[in-house]
């Protein structure tokens, strides 16, 4: 999908997937029409390994991630790949109840 690599493996009651997003994926552009939402609504928990991440949420918050770091993105965001590499992410991944189960909130919500 949009030149995304996924290789994952089954973990207990989830995944662990390795991410790659190419240079110049954004969500907006490659996914949306594919998913049928405006923003990105599944929570993200992981490491990346390579790459360089931004993204905003709905109410204008931002997020940058930089490898190698750790990332936790809430439901309810865009995200796009910075620069000419690409962008690995090991996510730890639960589907559809990836952000209850680690206790994110449902959608990003402004801390302030």
């Amino acid at each position: 999908m949009a030149g995304v690599k996924i290789d994952s493996v089954a973990a207990a009651n989830g995944q662990v997937k390795r991410v790659v997003y190419p240079p110049g994926f954004r969500w907006s552009i490659h996914m949306k029409p594919l998913i049928g939402t405006e923003l990105c609504m599944h929570g993200h928990v992981g490491f990346l390994t390579s790459g360089k991440v931004q993204g905003q949420y709905a109410d204008g918050c931002t997020f940058e991630f930089a490898a190698p770091q750790v990332m936790v993105v809430e439901p309810g965001h865009d995200a796009w790949v910075v620069g000419r590499e690409p962008a690995v992410l090991i996510q730890f991944d639960a589907a559809a109840e990836t952000a209850q189960r680690f206790g994110l909130p449902a959608e990003h919500r402004h801390a302030g």
